[in-house]
């Protein structure tokens, strides 16, 4: 029995792995984040499986349901959005699994920064304007950030900088990023990425919280902030350069 930790992508059902759907078509329990794991990749459940939203359980109530599978020798797929690598609480429930000699695999998916990367139509590593991207969030409700990981710390490198779970501190945002980006550094905020009701900001440091504002943008949502997003002007990648070495 296995428990497979299956990133289900940022939104759209059909953005998940083969591999991801082949093993949901085989195992009899699914696990899966009922208000962020699209409703359709449950279709790909064999007949008769057992489906658990696990949006209002607690941490307990979830490794109870990968232990009753493993004590029935069941494989499990463990639906989460986007790429568990990132802002997932997947590493909890490893941690009790190895605790209870529970094996487990990872299947990546597709995170909602490439998604919202995508719907912009923008590359996030532009030469000579941008090659360093942080992935990060704000502290809130959820555990805090750890010491040296504040806006104002990150953003000393000028970075592209990608934020998860902050658009409802947008003002706090902005506040911590102008003093290194400047008021006019180009920002993104793209929510719902890859989904029917994909909702799409384009605008500046100056001018992003107003509009986040107007649009009611309140969760599930990606900040891109960074030079990258309105780069045209710059030189060609060496990648393709006719003066490469071959």
């Amino acid at each position: 029995m296995t428990v497979h930790f299956i990133g289900a992508g940022p939104g759209a059902a059909d953005l998940i792995t083969v591999r991801g759907r082949d093993l949901i078509s085989t195992s009899p329990v699914c696990l899966y984040a009922g208000a962020l794991v699209p409703v359709e990749l449950l279709d790909h459940c064999p007949v008769g499986a057992r489906k658990v939203d696990t949006a209002a359980l607690t941490l307990d109530g979830i490794v109870a349901e990968l232990s009753a599978a493993h004590a029935d020798g069941l494989d499990v797929a463990r639906l989460h959005s986007g790429d568990p690598s990132v802002f997932s609480a997947m590493a909890e429930q490893m941690r009790r699994l190895d605790a209870l000699g529970i094996p487990y695999d990872v299947t990546p998916g597709v995170p909602a920064y490439a998604a919202a990367a995508a719907t912009l139509g923008r590359e996030l590593t532009v030469p000579e304007v941008g090659q360093t991207v942080i992935l990060t969030r704000m502290s809130g409700r959820a555990s805090a950030m750890p010491a040296g990981e504040n806006l104002a710390t990150l953003g000393a490198s000028r970075a592209t900088l990608v934020l998860h779970l902050a658009v409802q501190q947008i003002d706090r945002v902005v506040a911590e990023l102008v003093p290194n980006y400047g008021a006019h550094c180009p920002v993104a905020v793209v929510a719902r990425a890859s989904r029917d009701d994909e909702a799409i900001l384009r605008g500046t440091l100056a001018d992003i919280a107003d509009q986040v504002r107007a649009a009611d943008i309140r969760r599930t949502a990606v900040i891109i902030v960074g030079k990258v997003l309105s780069a045209t002007t710059f030189r060609d990648s060496h990648l393709y350069s006719a003066a490469r070495a071959r």
